[in-house]
């Protein structure tokens, strides 16, 4: 799995199409999400598209997170915020800036509003998620 470090090179050197369908391949390459766990419980609250964010707790006390979209962008970009948590302890998340990680991808400018406008509840949740798991 490449990190952030790795996709925001790539991401610098292209131009907005070219973002927009890094974004989608993102999405595409997340883990499957059974259809199981996309219940209300795991639904992100206040995106335009549905995303579901489901947790597991691994034997060594990392959080692994299972995520998924009915919107490609959308996927693309849980996947983005995934790639700054995935696999970390709660307390290592929750001393992670998501939002200053994901700064250098400018997605307020490069995508519309109406697919941002979920970003800080992806946040919340999986922020939420690891205090709870601390």
């Amino acid at each position: 799995m490449p990190t952030l470090d790795d996709i925001r090179e790539e991401y610098d050197f292209l131009d907005p199409d070219d973002r927009y369908r890094l974004l989608i391949e993102l999405g595409r390459d997340l883990e499957a999400m059974p259809d199981a766990l996309k219940t209300d419980a795991t639904l992100v609250r206040g995106c335009s598209a549905s995303v579901w964010v489901y947790p597991a707790r691994r034997d060594d006390g990392t959080l692994h997170f299972l995520a998924d979209s009915n919107a490609a962008i959308t996927k693309g970009i849980i996947a983005l915020v995934l790639l700054s948590v995935q696999d970390r302890t709660p307390a290592a998340i929750l001393a992670t800036d998501v939002t200053a990680a994901l700064s250098p991808f400018d997605l307020s400018r490069q995508l519309s509003s109406n697919r941002t406008q979920g970003i800080p509840n992806m946040i919340a949740l999986i922020r939420e998620t690891a205090a709870r798991y601390g």
